[in-house]
């Protein structure tokens, strides 16, 4: 039985004592709202997060009233703890898993949600079947890493734990040759306040007017090239995609 490694169980228990709390409720704000909007239309019962970290996108659906029950999977128990300790109205339980088999039986949920996970994860077709038999419905959000030159920057992407790179393109086939439909599908920038966070706390690095001006500028002309140039263009300029799926009827998987 596939399982994670007990030094990766230790790496990720020491990264969520040491989490900074306002950086990730930051980032897990815009993660909840991509899929709140994939999702938009639908509604959901049952709703549980793999890889669920502290806790920081479940406070947002949450708050959000998203799903009428909420369920947490994380493999580092520091993670499991802090979302324990967020005392979230629509959480029945939250447990540790050993990063691939989800202790479930058949269909219990409605939906799946997996945000910025997929790119870590060593076996990520045995991951998306245990996803797909657990539940209907699927959200994925994985980082826009893939670039050209991308393997010249290896060590900073494994520093990330970031072993696997994708592009909507190549989510999208490894999603369908596993047998699951896309139904709807979203790329975003990252939002200024979350680079402005990142450049001048998380890297402290000297924050000045022109800076600001510099990061507000250059997210307007991405979004604006993106609207008026196509879709390729908008895929190519994105940070990150996040897109819901459903188990298809059309047997595609490989395996």
């Amino acid at each position: 039985m596939t399982k994670i490694t007990d030094t990766v169980v230790r790496a990720y228990d020491n990264f969520y004592k040491e989490s900074d709390t306002e950086w990730r409720l930051l980032g897990a704000r815009a993660k909840a709202q991509n899929l709140i909007e994939v999702c938009k239309n639908r509604t959901f019962q049952k709703v549980l997060e793999v890889g669920a970290g502290d806790g920081s996108v479940l406070h947002f659906l949450d708050q959000w009233n998203f799903g009428q029950q909420l369920y947490a999977l994380e493999i580092a128990s520091s993670g499991v703890e802090l979302i324990r300790n967020r005392n979230l109205d629509k959480l029945v339980e939250a447990q540790a898993f050993d990063g691939y088999n989800i202790p479930y039986p058949d269909d219990t949920f409605d939906l799946v949600i997996l945000t910025h996970v997929l790119e870590h994860v060593e076996h990520e077709r045995l991951l998306l079947r245990e996803l797909k038999r657990v539940a209907r419905f699927i959200a994925i959000e994985v980082p826009l890493d893939y670039r050209f030159g991308v393997d010249q920057r290896m060590k900073h992407f494994l520093d990330y734990g970031h072993i696997n790179m994708y592009s909507p393109t190549l989510l999208r086939f490894l999603l369908q040759s596993e047998g699951l439909e896309i139904l709807s599908d979203k790329v975003s920038l990252t939002n200024p306040e979350a680079t402005k966070f990142n450049e001048f706390v998380n890297r402290k690095r000297n924050k000045s007017v022109v800076k600001v001006l510099k990061i507000d500028l250059e997210y307007r002309l991405k979004k604006l090239l993106s609207s008026l140039l196509g879709k390729k263009k908008k895929e190519q300029f994105g940070n990150a995609y996040t897109i819901l799926t459903k188990k298809s009827a059309n047997k595609l998987q490989i395996f």
